[in-house]
């Protein structure tokens, strides 16, 4: 079954457009400060989204997604405008592995890390977490960071990343930069809670590659 197509719509970046290939789209937002993009499944809709302001259209898209869902538990509630939230992508086909993280309340990147070869999605997750931590530590900031990544909150919790993943010549350097978050973690306290993202209620993480 071939592939499904992807339309990527960059609001913001080196050049601004829509594209077929996410290698283009990349070379246009890849350590651009501040990029605005995202993927949609037909040429159509990245043409209207790219008609509005990103911001507006994300915030309707996500209160689309709300309404198919059931009501917010008040255990739940909302997240925190003043955050940063985390995630990763892992390419199925090279195994490449890449990290971001986003401020909540602008939707404005602040740190984007790899591709990194033969690594896991779970790594890049808990290389985020703590490449949060130590971004929010530098700032002396104190706020929260939101995961969707339940593994990647347990290996903080322990302050291991638990993988089965083998050491190669290829991601050695992965290897070196867990070892380093691990120190980190060993050796430095902080007062930021990790929060599960809660998607099924609020929608996609907002540092999601939109990819799938």
């Amino acid at each position: 079954m071939a592939k499904k197509s992807k339309f990527y719509v960059v609001w913001k970046g080196r050049e601004t457009g829509i594209f077929t290939d996410w290698k283009e789209c990349e070379e246009r937002i890849k350590n651009f400060d501040g990029a605005q993009f995202k993927s949609f499944d037909s040429l159509s809709e990245a043409q209207a989204a790219i008609e509005k302001n990103y911001w507006e259209y994300v915030a309707k898209k996500e209160a689309g997604q709300k309404t198919l869902s059931k009501a917010v538990p008040a255990s739940i509630g909302k997240p925190i405008q003043d955050s940063i939230a985390v995630d990763a992508a892992w390419n199925t086909a090279t195994g490449d592995m890449e990290y971001q993280g986003v401020y909540l309340g602008s939707g404005t990147r602040i740190f984007l890390q790899g591709p990194f070869k033969d690594a896991t999605n779970n790594i890049g997750e808990f290389l985020a977490i703590v490449h949060g931590l130590a971004y929010l530590q530098a700032k002396g900031s104190s706020i929260p960071i939101y995961t969707d990544s339940k593994t990647a909150m347990s290996w903080i919790k322990k302050k291991h990343a638990n993988t089965k993943l083998a050491l190669t010549p290829r991601n050695k350097p992965v290897f070196e930069l867990l070892q380093r978050a691990e120190r980190w973690l060993a050796t430095n306290t902080y007062p930021n809670r990790i929060m599960k993202w809660e998607t099924q209620y609020w929608g996609e993480n907002p540092a999601d590659f939109g990819r799938k």
